[in-house]
């Protein structure tokens, strides 16, 4: 029997993510937003910070439309970089007003913003209402003027002074110039890094339901919950932001985060795009804060690429991950339903240790399955396997298998320990790390997947060098 319950302490069902105590690692990363207006130059900051080409670029003032996101680091600190559309508060085009909301948006999700002006061009009235906004914003707020490639126009970017602005960072995102001072006073503003040791787990699993728009995510925890607590519609898209609620079944308890759906760009009208491309960022969030991603699928329509896509999002972060191949009921044979799992197999092929259970949402089938799957996965995610466990086993794959001479080099591992939990990760003592070929790194994981019952669990192994024992007044060697 499943209880459901309104919460005062621990996780609390609040929309837009509310925050939660977390297991230790699971906290998300600082996020940084670029805001200005149109052509400014904010996607070549954002490339730049990025450290790679990912925004377009492009001389047409209003190209980026949506935001993109990277996740990046600076001076030690990673964090989340997140590129606006360009937006004119003031401005009544329903297109650039909906910029506009989608910019305020992301200055809520920031913790820290960075505000983008032209310094080869004087100041617009869009410039200074998105001033006087960032000014209520309570954030942190560096205002960097761009296309400032020499000394001399420097002094045009000045004129932000006049607006009361007490800091200018003069930058030429496509050159580089004054990135090193604004990039150290971004880091500086972020929040203190969190302790790996706490929070402690306090027992619940977090799961972060996420998938493609009317895939059924909320009739999923409707019937969890059994009441219509989330907002259920044929329309794509219904879901805007990460609901997460807390439930019981007999002795566990498990915090469901609904997230809103994915789409691929295509599929988004341009009037929707300013909604979506949140709806992406709460799901980022969402599943930052999960323990388990379960990524829904709809049956009927087949898992495609942006099924791929989203799953690909909860194995960058390291989540525990399960296939939940939705609306079985609508498929009219047993046989029918193999065929789809084994192309939603294929599809999926990058994580083939991620299980995949079959429900309907709508009839309350397999959710049994279902949640014994989440237990499992939430088990090895968090399991700790003792040294003297893992030797005797490794020591069983060294017998069997051998690591091959590789480069000229051969190999010997010494011995294997767990480092951390969530995801569970090792490290693996040898003679010469870089000569440990690729394909026999792959087989180590699946040996311990295998052995241990790492289901649905991203398994990292590192592996280090041995050091060798120094002699009085001799310094220490690898």
């Amino acid at each position: 029997m499943t209880k459901h319950r309104k919460s005062t302490e621990g996780p609390k069902a609040t929309a837009g993510g509310g925050k939660s105590k977390l297991p230790a690692g699971l906290s998300g990363l600082p996020i940084v937003a670029i805001v200005g207006r149109p052509n400014v130059g904010k996607s070549t900051l954002f490339n730049r910070l990025a450290r790679r080409r990912i925004a377009i670029v492009h001389d047409e003032p209003g190209v980026t439309r949506d935001r993109h996101y990277a996740d990046t680091s600076a001076y030690g600190r990673p964090y989340t970089l997140i590129d606006t559309g360009g937006f004119d508060p003031e401005d009544e085009d329903p297109m650039k007003a909906g910029i506009a909301h989608h910019v305020k948006l992301a200055i809520d999700e920031a913790d820290v913003i960075i505000f983008l002006t032209d310094a080869t061009t004087s100041l617009t009235s869009a410039d200074r209402a998105a001033i006087r906004l960032l000014r209520v914003a309570k954030k942190p707020v560096f205002f960097a003027a761009n296309k400032a490639d020499s000394a001399k126009v420097d002094a045009e970017a000045f004129e932000l002074y006049r607006e009361g602005v007490e800091t200018v960072y003069p930058v030429s995102s496509l050159h580089g110039r004054g990135i090193g001072d604004l990039e150290a006073a971004v880091v500086d503003a972020f929040p203190p890094e969190e302790e790996t040791e706490a929070p402690e787990d306090d027992g619940i699993t977090r799961v972060a339901i996420v998938g493609r728009p009317n895939a059924g995510k909320s009739s999923l925890v409707n019937r969890v919950l059994g009441e219509e607590r989330m907002l259920v519609s044929d329309e794509p898209g219904t879901t805007r932001d990460a609901i997460d609620a807390l439930v019981e079944r007999g002795d566990k308890r498990y915090v469901l985060i609904d997230t809103a759906g994915i789409r691929r760009k295509g599929k988004v009208a341009k009037a929707e795009s300013t909604v979506e491309a949140v709806s992406v960022l709460h799901a980022i969030r969402s599943i930052e804060r999960a323990q388990v991603a379960v990524l829904l699928c709809d049956s009927s329509e087949g898992v495609a690429e942006q099924d791929a896509k989203i799953l690909g999002l909860a194995e960058e972060r390291s989540r525990a991950i399960i296939i939940a191949l939705n609306k079985s009921d609508l498929v009219s044979s047993k046989k029918d339903m193999d065929a789809i799992e084994t192309r939603a197999r294929e599809k999926l092929s990058f994580a083939p240790y991620a299980p995949a259970v079959r429900i309907s949402a709508m009839k309350g089938r397999g959710l049994n399955e279902l949640f014994a799957t989440i237990d499992r996965v939430k088990e090895g995610f968090t399991k700790r396997v003792s040294t003297g466990e893992l030797n005797r086993f490794f020591a069983q794959v060294l017998e069997t298998r051998p690591p091959p001479t590789s480069g000229g080099k051969a190999p010997r591992l010494y011995y294997i320990t767990q480092a951390e939990t969530s995801p569970p990760t090792f490290v693996c003592i040898t003679n010469a790390p870089d000569a440990v070929h690729f394909s026999y790194r792959r087989f180590v994981i699946n040996q311990l997947r295998k052995h241990f019952g790492f289901e649905g669990v991203p398994i990292r192994v590192f592996y280090k060098a041995k050091r060798r024992r120094t002699r009085p007044g001799e310094e220490a060697t690898e």
